[in-house]
């Protein structure tokens, strides 16, 4: 038994299959919203995600620096070469002047968090 563990181990060092990953990317991790004035409410940036790895990227869970930002983000996995967006709402009542948030998206294809950017200012 363990001949076969280790024959199999071996195949698939050798074919490369055991660094076979996901890699989360994006072309552009950060948005300026602008001027956003408060009075007309909520307002919305997608980001696209590409999975420019091997293996099928799932997105875990997606957290924002504050409680006026809201992610939405794809669900099921998002195949090699394939994209999926991560929806930012962000909620501009009473909180004038400029605003810079953070977003920390966990998934399978990086140790640690991938950050997204929105920044903009309340008038």
């Amino acid at each position: 038994m363990k001949q076969i563990i280790f024959i199999f181990m071996a195949l698939l060092l050798a074919t490369g299959a055991a660094n076979a990953q996901a890699v989360i990317s994006t072309e552009n991790a950060n948005f300026d919203f602008g001027e956003v004035k408060e009075a007309d409410g909520k307002v919305e940036h997608a980001f696209v995600i590409k999975n420019t790895g091997d293996q099928p990227l799932v997105i875990t869970r997606v957290i924002p620096s504050c409680g006026c930002t809201t992610p939405d983000w794809t669900k099921e996995p998002i195949a090699a070469g394939k994209t999926g967006t991560i929806k930012i709402t962000f909620d501009p009542a009473n909180r004038p002047g400029p605003f810079t948030k953070t977003i920390s998206v966990y998934s399978n294809g990086k140790t640690g968090s991938f950050i997204l950017t929105i920044r903009g200012e309340v008038k």
